[in-house]
C-alpha cells in the first residue's frame, strides 16, 4: 500500500491485510460463478434457443449488417453529437460569462437558463422539441430535437464549468488586470477567460463522452442512430441480443478513445505551457560580490563534453573582488567583447592606469613633455 492511500485511512495490519485477501477471494468466486451461471442460461434458456448459436450471432456480425445498420447508425450518432458539441460549447461559453459579467441582471437570467435546463431531463427536452418541430414542418424533426435536448442540457453543464474555471483561477490574475488599467469587464475578457478555457478542456472533453452516450435516447423518438439501426437489425433476424451486444461494443469502443484523450490531455497541456528551468544555486553568496554571479555561472556550467577535470572557476569568472574602476578593461579582459585584443592582434591592447592618481599624473607628464618639447624647437 502507498502513502498516498494511508492518507485516507490507516494501513491495515496483518490481520487486516488477511481479512481483506479473503474478502477478495470469496468476491472473485461469486463474480466466477454468476459468469457461469449467465453463461448456462444464455447456452439453454427455460423457454427459447440457444443465445450463444451461430445462426444467431452470424446475422449481426456480417458485412451486410455494418454495411445497412451499423456503419449508417454509427453515422447519424456522430453527427449529432458533434454538432450538439458545438452548439453545447456556443451555450455554455455565452451562457457562462453572462454568469460572471458585473450586470446584474444579465447575471440573473443566465442563471434562470442555466439552472434550468440543468434540471430538465434530456429525453422530456427531446419529446418536446420533436413534437413542437414535427408540427411546425421542420424537416428531420427527430434529428433537430435531440440536438436541440443535447445542446441545452449540456452546455449548461459547460456553462457551469466556465464559471468554475475563473473562479477557481488565482485572484492575483484580476488584480494584476486591474491595477494594469483593465475594466472588470475587459479583465474577465482578455484574461480570466481564455485561461478558464484552457485549464476546462479535460472536463470539457470528458463531456464529450456524455454527449455520444446521450445520443442513443432519440432512438426513443424515431431516431435513426446506433441504438435504433441495431434494433431494427435484430427486429430482422429475432436476435436482439445479438445486435445490442455489438452496438454496446461499438459505443464502448468510441467513449474509450475519449475518455483515454481526457486523461492525456493534462500532460499534453503540461508540456505545452512548462518550459525548461535552469537551478539556482544554494551556495553562499560570495564576499564583496553582491550580485552571487559567480554562483549561479558555476551553476549554468553543463558537463565537459569530452571529459577532464571539473572546472575550478567558471567560465566566465568575475572575481570576487569586482568593482565599477576599468569596467571596459575587464570587460575586454574576461572575453565578453568580439573587440578584444587576442583577436585583433594588429590593434593594441589598451594599456590603462592601474589607479586614477597615476592617470593624473600621466596626463601631467605628458602635457609637460610635450611642453619641453615645443619649447626645445623654438629654441
Amino acid at each position: 500500500m502507498n502513502e498516498s492511500s494511508s492518507v485516507l485511512f490507516d494501513q491495515p495490519g496483518p490481520r487486516g491485510r488477511r481479512r481483506i485477501r479473503v474478502f477478495n477471494a470469496i468476491a472473485s468466486l461469486l463474480l466466477v460463478a454468476l459468469a457461469v451461471f449467465v453463461i448456462l442460461r444464455l447456452h439453454n434458456p427455460p423457454d427459447g434457443e440457444n443465445q450463444l448459436s451461430w445462426e444467431l450471432w452470424k446475422p449481426a456480425l456480417d458485412r451486410e449488417a455494418w454495411t445497412d445498420f451499423y456503419l449508417p447508425g454509427l453515422w447519424m450518432t456522430v453527427k449529432a453529437a458533434v454538432v450538439a458539441v458545438v452548439g453545447s460549447v456556443v451555450f455554455g461559453i455565452v451562457f457562462g460569462i453572462g454568469r460572471l459579467v458585473p450586470n446584474m441582471l444579465v447575471r440573473a437570467v443566465s442563471a434562470v437558463i442555466v439552472e434550468f435546463f440543468r434540471a430538465v431531463p434530456e429525453l422530456l427536452l427531446m419529446v418536446f422539441f420533436w413534437r413542437w418541430f414535427a408540427f411546425a414542418g421542420l424537416s428531420s424533426p427527430s434529428y433537430w430535437a435531440v440536438v436541440g435536448g443535447l445542446v441545452l442540457y449540456n452546455g449548461s453543464v459547460i456553462a457551469e464549468l466556465v464559471r468554475s474555471g475563473v473562479g477557481n483561477l488565482p485572484h492575483g490574475q484580476r488584480e494584476a488586470a486591474l491595477a494594469l488599467g483593465l475594466s472588470p469587464m475587459q479583465s474577465l475578457m482578455t484574461v480570466e477567460v481564455p485561461q478558464a478555457l484552457y485549464a476546462m478542456l479535460p472536463a470539457a472533453i470528458t463531456q464529450l463522452v456524455v454527449v455520444l452516450k446521450d445520443t442513443a435516447l432519440g432512438s426513443i423518438i424515431m431516431y435513426t442512430d446506433l441504438l435504433q439501426e441495431s434494433r431494427r437489425l435484430g427486429a430482422m433476424y429475432f436476435n436482439i441480443l445479438q445486435t445490442l451486444v455489438v452496438a454496446g461494443v461499438i459505443y464502448f469502443v468510441l467513449d474509450w478513445l475519449l475518455s483515454r484523450l481526457a486523461e492525456r490531455m493534462p500532460a499534453l497541456m503540461q508540456g505545452r505551457t512548462y518550459g525548461n528551468t535552469v537551478t539556482e544555486p544554494t551556495a553562499p553568496i560570495a564576499i564583496l560580490d553582491a550580485t552571487n554571479a559567480n554562483q549561479i555561472a558555476d551553476a549554468r556550467q553543463g558537463e565537459r563534453p569530452y571529459g577532464g577535470a571539473d572546472r575550478q572557476f567558471p567560465d566566465h569568472y568575475h572575481g570576487s573582488n569586482a568593482t565599477t574602476d576599468h569596467w571596459q578593461h575587464a570587460h575586454y579582459s574576461h572575453g565578453h567583447d568580439r573587440n578584444h585584443p587576442v583577436n585583433h592582434p594588429q590593434r593594441p591592447f589598451p594599456k590603462l592606469p592601474t589607479d586614477r592618481r597615476d592617470a593624473g599624473k600621466g596626463a601631467e607628464g605628458s602635457k609637460g613633455s610635450g611642453d619641453s618639447d615645443d619649447s626645445a624647437g623654438v629654441e
